[in-house]
This record gives structure tokens, sequence and C-alpha cells, in this order.
């Protein structure tokens, strides 16, 4: 991915050059406006039509046979749009001019520079009967070059989620848009009949359709009806002219179904185009942008066939021994549609880019300020460049440098460490850990990791037990208040994991640590064992088991350290601790069950929630460090699972459970306010609880003067009102929450509201 990010800031850098007017819009077909609006929509010629879709609603077909196979042809493109002579002419071009004989006029009706081509092949084998079963294979892909393509392929792919027009919501960038087919799109949309013509040896109608509301996240298109069957033919979706999603300039989709009888339907084409930028389109359309192509096709259906369980097994690397290196006759034969004179160019073009100096110096500049990370040697990684600096009340100003090893992004093994150096305390302190990954098929790997620093321990409920961890929970530069309840901690850490299915995975960690209060006179640790003796440090060993489980998650990459894609999958945590008495010292053996689960949920058109709960008990008494804090966030950052009004250490608990919600209504109601709506800003709605108890063995082992206290009279609570997609153009990245504590406000130093602020690159 480090050469296509290079490759696309090398255009960004040009971003604002001089303008030339183009007319066509990503597809080059121009949608008629619908002119006559009907206020009654029994009135409208085309509801009729539409309901008799509605009535004879089709379903898949590929649902009703108990298994089938298929073949599926992906091929990526990404191209840059608007090239004109002042940008070729640019002087960051010079030496790298001979890009611009690739350049294509006719794809897109603008004047473009296609950059990166993937081609990609699948076999699909699905059991739905008895159970529900399924596997994608791949069996050969062909890049245009890029080192690090399967990144920038998921990237592309990350960009996309599957479409059903039949369904009433389709998923765009995991924000539900009302589809044009749905039983309800009449509440949204505006229809109108505009013709009747033969498709595909088929009469059907013309039926165009936009929005009711144009600030509504909602499309502007066309269906094909067949006038025989009421079945969709083809249907052409284009977003808003301003949608407000981040970086997005606009989507535009056509779809294509066979319909081989009354009541079902079969996939067969579906292509769509997102066009990019961080500004918005200009009245002459004529900014610099990327427009980021999928398109898919099927064939080779075989239905009702016996399937192997190695054709319905999933693995992690679900790839064809020999996917990157298949013939060019194989690709002549399989591909379903031929290259274009412009996407073969690709392959050419790219590999002569490759080989130029100027380029390999942007790519290098490139990879520091995407990874924070400049590498020496393709071995080692020296940065972050992100995390250089910090400030907290024990080591005043803090300088940090880290290192890793990083020969390529399918590395089998990592060592990775840091060094800091605080200036008030003058210490330095460190970590370091190794893992290795012995094969990529269940992921089995063992590590170690040694640590020596100051912790915020609490932080985080369901925390794992690993070494290299960043966060601003140690910091006062972005916080409020003093953070007094750093701890020092020295830690040893063996751990080994395997995932036995595909995205579940059991891990086990052996743990060995000392911990004592970075300030005793602010936070005192100290505690009674269960011999009366008192100590002022603790030292603790134990072991973990971890159960982890991602169902429908998509990585990227395949090597140690995976890049995950956006999806909807949950995440669902079990985890056991023991802690063992007398074990290389260690003062207290207890146990700890910990559960976690979090998802994000379309809500129809009214947004996607996420959702989050954790549950837990410690079963012995332990001193503060082992206990559940209730996780608070002193920081001005947003912390999506933490409280945002709650102190570190603030409520203490054996047994617990907290609730997280997050709303995001995706601008339904600013959209109705004359003047805000206009500012493209959405919503976001925040609840959190938390409720717990503290044992009386717990509280009679303090001896410091900290009290202990749980959430136990009352439900904790706090509530939120959040603003993002706060920027310029399509350059919205920024949000601010409002926060409100519910209850418990008579406690000391209790913070009643707050303000947090986010950098968000989603979507």
């Amino acid at each position: 991915m480090k050469s296509c990010l290079s490759f696309m800031l090398l255009f960004c850098f040009s971003y604002l050059l001089s303008q030339q007017e183009t007319e066509k819009q990503i597809d080059g077909i121009v949608i008629k406006k619908v002119q006559k609006k009907y206020k009654n929509k029994k009135d409208n010629p085309a509801y009729a039509i539409m309901k008799e879709v509605w009535s004879r609603k089709k379903n898949n077909a590929l649902e009703k046979f108990d298994t089938y196979s298929l073949q599926e042809y992906e091929k990526i493109q990404y191209d840059v749009a608007n090239i004109d002579s002042a940008f070729i002419n640019s002087k960051i071009f010079q030496g790298l001019d001979f890009i611009f004989k690739y350049t294509d006029s006719a794809t897109h009706g603008k004047p473009s520079l296609p950059v990166y081509l993937n081609e990609s092949i699948y076999n699909h084998f699905v059991q739905n009967s008895p159970t529900k079963r399924k596997k994608k294979l791949m069996i050969a892909q062909k890049s245009s070059g890029f080192e690090e393509n399967e990144l920038v392929r998921r990237a592309g792919q990350n960009l996309y989620r599957e479409i059903n027009l039949y369904d009433n919501v389709i998923n765009y960038f995991d924000i539900g848009f009302q589809s044009p087919v749905g039983e309800n799109a009449f509440a949204t949309y505006h229809f109108a009949i505009t013709d009747t013509i033969h498709y595909r040896s088929q009469k059907a109608f013309v039926i165009q359709f936009e929005p009711r509301i144009k600030e509504t996240l909602a499309f502007t298109g066309s269906l094909y009806i067949s006038t025989d069957e009421y079945s969709v033919l083809r249907a052409t979706l284009r977003s808003p002219a301003k949608m407000g999603v981040n970086f997005v300039n606009g989507v535009f989709t056509v779809i294509e179904y066979d319909n081989p009888d009354k009541n079902t339907f079969l996939p067969q084409k579906l292509s769509t185009s997102i066009e990019l930028s961080p500004f918005s389109k200009n009245k002459k359309n004529n900014r610099k942008s990327f427009i980021i192509t999928r398109s898919v096709s099927y064939n080779q259906y075989q239905f009702n066939i016996p399937l192997t369980e190695d054709q319905l097994t999933e693995k992690e690397e679900e790839q064809h021994k020999n996917f990157y290196t298949q013939s060019g006759d194989f690709w002549k034969q399989n591909r379903h549609d031929s290259l274009s004179v412009q996407e073969k160019g690709i392959y050419e073009m790219l590999d002569k880019l490759q080989e130029t100096p100027k380029f390999k110096a942007i790519v290098r500049t490139t990879e520091v300020l995407a990874t924070g990370y400049y590498n020496i040697g393709n071995a080692i990684d020296i940065g972050y460049l992100y995390s250089i600096y910090d400030y907290n009340a024990i080591e005043g100003h803090r300088l940090r440098l880290s290192a890793r090893t990083y020969f390529g992004q399918n590395d089998m093994w990592r060592v990775q460490g840091f060094l800091t150096y605080g200036f008030r305390d003058e210490r330095f302190k460190y970590a370091i850990e190794g893992k290795y990954m012995f094969n990529k098929l269940n992921r089995f790997m063992l590590g170690y990791g040694h640590r020596h620093s100051l912790r915020q321990l609490g932080a985080q409920l369901t925390t794992d037990d690993a070494i290299i961890r960043s966060t601003f929970a140690t910091s006062s530069v972005f916080g409020r208040g003093e953070n007094n309840s750093l701890s020092w901690v020295s830690q040893h850490n063996f751990f080994t994991a395997i995932d036995p299915i595909k995205n579940f995975t059991i891990r086990l960690d052996a743990h060995h640590q000392k911990i004592k209060a970075a300030m005793p006179k602010q936070f005192d640790i100290r505690f009674y064992d269960r011999k009366g003796n008192v100590h002022t440090h603790l030292t603790d060993s134990h072991l973990t088991l971890s159960l982890i489980a991602r169902p429908g998650a998509k990585f990227a990459k395949t090597g140690i350290d995976r890049s995950e894609s956006r999806t909807l999958a949950p995440t669902i945590v079990l985890k056991y601790t023991r802690g063992f008495e007398g074990v290389f010292g260690s003062d207290v053996a207890y146990n700890k069950l910990q559960f976690l689960f979090n998802k994000p949920f379309l809500v129809g058109t009214l947004g996607k929630s996420f959702v989050g709960v954790e549950i837990g008990k410690t079963f012995d008494p332990a001193p503060i460090p082992l206990q559940n804090s209730i996780p608070g966030n002193q920081s001005y950052g947003i912390a999506k699972y933490a409280f945002a009004q709650l102190n570190f250490y603030e409520f203490i608990a054996s047994s617990y459970i907290t609730t997280h919600w997050e709303h995001h209504l995706n601008g339904k109601l600013f959209s109705l306010l004359p003047l805000i709506k206009k500012l493209n800003l959405r919503e976001v709605l925040i609840a959190k609880a938390a409720y717990g108890t503290l044992s009386d063995e717990a509280k009679a082992m303090n001896l410091s003067g900290y009290r202990y206290r749980a959430p136990d009279k009352n439900i904790y609570f706090e509530y939120g009102l959040g603003v993002e997609n706060i920027g310029i153009g399509n350059l919205r990245i920024f949000r601010i929450d409002f926060n409100w504590r519910g209850n418990y406000l008579h406690l000391p130093n209790s913070s009643k509201f707050g303000i947090k602020f986010g950098i968000q690159y989603s979507y």
C-alpha cells in the first residue's frame, strides 16, 4: 500500500492547480430530472408498477438450492480524474511525465489517468441445507505491481458492501440508504415513468426516481422494470451531489439481474464507481479526484451439486496455491470481459514508475507520513513519529523512540520495542516484545515481552496482556485534572495463540508483574495479604485464557500483524484469569471471569449504532491494581468504551456490568433544520451505564487512604450529544462530543459536564 499511497499523495500535491471544465459525471450518463411531483402517491402511474414489483418481490435464486457453486470475476481500478495541461506540467511531475501518455478520456467522461488495477477470480462454494456454510476461494490474482497490493486491493474492497436491491435498506460505507425498490420507497423518493423500451429482448418500463428531500442520504437514478414479470432488469443509482460523507464526492452504481423464472433473480453484474476527494465539487466539476471502480460479474453457476468438506471448510488463507502465478492463457480464458487498451497499459506504466528515482523518494516520504515509521534497509522501522513527545506529572516532558523489524507486509515474525526518557524524573523506561507465527493456516504463534514503564491501569476493563500498547491514558497533555493514579509496572509475559477455526482465537498468557504507585501520597496501593502482612507494592503471577471470536471479520495481509477491513462484525471475548500466590513471589491468589461484546448495527435508514456490554467478576479479594476499575477518561479525546465523566479509579468493583450505546443518525435531524442542514453535520447520541458491587473482603484489604467505592447505590449513567462530520468540503474528519454526568454528582472532584474532541477517518 505504501507505493499506492505515494502515488495518490503525488497527485494531491497538485490538487488545486488550474481548472478545466468538464460536463460529464463519473459514468458519462446524465440522469433526467423527475419533472412531475404527485402529492398523493396513488395518483402516480409509477406507484401501480412498483406495487406489482413489491407483490412479486423476487428472492435471490441462490437461496433456494441446497448447494451451488459459481465463479466471480472482480476488477478494482484506481483513476486520477480531471487531468489537465497545468496539472501535467507541474514541477512535481518532471521526470515522471511519461505516465500521462496513458491518460484516458472515455471511461469516466473526463480526462483520467489509471494508476492501479487488480483482477481477481474466485470460486464460491455454498451449502444452504441442512446447515448454512460457504467458502470463497481466490484462484487467481493479477495486480499492477505495487509491492503491497493486497492492502491496496482490500482498501478498494473496503468501500463496497453486498447489495440486494430488493432489500428495504442497502448498505454503502456502513450507512443505510433507502432502496428505490424497497416497499416504503415512496416515503423517500419521487418516481416518474419516462419511457418504455426493449432491453435484453424484453419490454421494460423506465422509471426515474429522486429524493424528496435533497439533503437525505438517498439516490437519483432509474429502474428498468419488465412489463411482463415486473422484475428489475437493470438499475442505476447516483448519490446526491453533496453527500456530506468523508472524502466522497459521489457514488454511481449499475446493477443487472438475470430472472430465470417468475419468483427469483440471479446476480449478473455489478459496477460501482466512488469518487474521492478531500474537496467537494465546484461549479465546473473539475476538481482533481480519485475514482475507485469495482466491477463484479458472475458465471459458471452449478446448482444442487455435491460439495466436499474441503470445499466448504473455511481457513485463514483462502487462496489457491498458484493464485498469483496463473499464466496469461489462464487469464484470457477466465476473464469475463477483456481488458481495454487503457487497462492493459496500467501494468506497463507502473512497472516503469517503480524504477524511477524520484518516485522512490516520494514513496519513502509517504511511508513515513502514513505509518509513522522510517524504514532502514527494508528491515528496521524507526519511529513512532506521532508519539515522540508527551507530558505527565511524574515524568514531565517525555521523549519516546520506538523501533520494530519490518521486512514486508506478510512477515512471519516481529521484534518491537520502545525507549522513553522523562526530564522531570530523569529515568529511562523501556519495553521489548518478540513474536513468531509458525504458519498462516491456523496462525499458531508464540511470543514474549518485557516492559518497565509507567501505566494507567484504570483505563480499561477487559484488557489484554500485550506489552506494546500505546494510549493517551498516561498523558496530561491531552487530559483534564491531575493524572495521579499512574503505576510503575515491571512486566514479563509469555503467550501462545492459535486460530483453530477462522476468526476464532484461543490465547494463553503467562504473566508476571510488579506494581507500585508512582505517586504514593495521591494514589496509595498498600494492602493486607491474607496473613495480615502489609505490602507497599504488589507482585502478581497469573495465567489468562482468552477466547476471542470475530465472526464475519475480514483482514488484509496474512502475516503476523494484519489490517482489518471495515465490517459489521462483532467482537466477543471470554477471559478467565487465575492468580497464583507464592509463584515467583506473588502476593495474591484470585480468580477472575470477564466477558465483552461489541458490535455495530445498521438501524435501517435511521443510522448506525455501536453497542457494547462488559460483564465481570473477581471471585476473591484483591488489591486495587487487580480489581475492576470502571474505565474513566480524563483525556480530552473521545474513547468510545470509556466513561467520559469518570476519573480513573473513581469506581472499583468486584462484580460489574457496563453498557455503551452510541448511535449515528447520519444527519437525519439536522437535515430538517433550514440553516444547519447546509453544513452537512451529523448527530451522535450517546448513553453509557455501569453497575457494580465491591465485596467487604476486598474493602478490608485496603490499607491506604484511597477509598474504595463501587456504583452500587444506583446505576451510574452518563449521556451525551455528539456532532460529527465537521470540516470543509469532503474533508470532514472532526467530531465534538458534549457529555453530561447523570448521577453521583456529590462525589469529590466529580466532573458534571465535559467536552471531548476526536478525529475519525471513517465515512
